[in-house]
């Protein structure tokens, strides 16, 4: 007896627009006057140091928080409220331990649920494991659960807050590797919240740094997909990013260390 596979048609990632968009917490203000437009199915890489306004920006985008100044479009249309057409990963898995993984993956879920979450473990390489207790998994089989959870519901938004910054380094290559393939086949809009710059040229078509609340660099990244981290032009490009982040201070300690 064959077992059925569920299939899923996936509709075109979200158009963003980002208009002048500022926001403050009491007097600090953390972002200032972002534009900033993303075309549906871009995968887009946001960069910089801590406390840049990176996650704030992402959390603008999921609708959990407002904005002091500007606004977001979906599409054309303001965004008031939580972003339904978008789902979050973070950097922790945030997973139940009392529930078995296709419990969590299938969370929230009414009509099919189960069909839906065997489907999205499926897309993560999963699914044998849909009946464990999420605590017999690995860190790195944990946060595939989460990538599945939010798959789930077919988002047209996945917005990535770090979700791979936890992971040893294998299972880290393994994780892009595996968002970079879905990506590609459900065609889905990414933004990616990253300090790795080397994980930021490897995903995004796009890298854009943000430096006291601006946006300091739109990079556009054309090389070929998949990409090779040990090339010429994809150190280039790495290095041109990095230099941005580190301004004057990153120079001057290349020049001490070439010194020496």
């Amino acid at each position: 007896m064959s077992r059925k596979t569920t299939t899923v048609a996936h509709a075109a990632g979200t158009q963003l627009s980002i208009r002048n968009l500022s926001k403050s917490f009491g007097t600090a203000q953390v972002l200032r006057d972002i534009d900033l437009e993303v075309a549906p199915g871009e995968f887009v890489a946001i960069v910089g140091r801590s406390g840049c306004g990176k996650s704030t920006l992402l959390r603008l985008l999921a609708g959990l928080e407002t904005p002091t100044q500007g606004e977001v479009l979906l599409d054309g249309h303001p965004l008031r409220g939580f972003n339904s057409d978008a789902r979050v990963m973070f950097q922790d898995s945030r997973l139940l331990p009392w529930r078995r993984v296709l419990d969590n993956v299938a969370l929230g879920l009414k009509r099919n649920g189960k069909e839906h979450g065997l489907w999205a473990l499926q897309q993560v390489g999963l699914a044998s494991r849909s009946q464990d207790w999420t605590t017999a998994l690995s860190g790195g089989q944990r946060q595939r659960v989460a990538l599945a959870r939010a798959l789930v519901t077919q988002p047209r938004l996945l917005l990535l807050d770090e979700p791979m910054s936890a992971l040893d380094a294998l299972t880290r290559i393994e994780m892009q590797q595996l968002i970079e393939r879905l990506w590609q086949e459900q065609n889905f809009t990414a933004v990616l919240v990253t300090h790795d710059v080397e994980e930021a040229v490897y995903l995004a078509d796009r890298v854009i740094v943000i430096e006291n609340g601006s946006i300091l660099v739109n990079q556009e990244i054309s090389l070929p997909r998949p990409r090779n981290a040990g090339s010429a032009a994809f150190a280039e490009l790495k290095t041109k990013v990095l230099e941005r982040i580190l301004g004057n201070r990153g120079r001057t300690n290349r020049e001490a260390a070439i010194a020496s």
